[in-house]
């Protein structure tokens, strides 16, 4: 994975700071005590998801890897494992 770059594409850092923006907007409202700027709040925090998974349709995001195709080996032959007999105890 050394070569991954989750969450580093502009679909992501998008999505990612509309998220947070609303996340503080509806913060601050929920101290302030006002029902409706929490829920415009939230309202932008859902915005925030929608741009990003938008942004990531449109080719902005990480593309999609293809399967890795199974390649079947013959199983290695391995020396016979001979064991020394165990006297019986009596």
């Amino acid at each position: 994975m050394a070569d991954s770059s989750h969450g580093h594409t502009p679909a992501a850092w998008t999505g990612a700071g509309i998220v947070f923006i609303g996340f503080c907007v509806a913060g601050v409202f929920m101290v302030a005590d006002n029902p409706l700027g929490f829920w415009g709040g939230m309202a932008i925090t859902l915005l925030g998801g929608a741009v990003g998974g938008i942004m990531r349709a449109m080719g902005l995001g990480l593309p999609k890897k293809k399967p890795l195709k199974m390649v079947q080996v013959a199983p290695a032959k391995r020396p016979a494992v001979t064991r020394e007999p165990v006297p019986a105890e009596s």
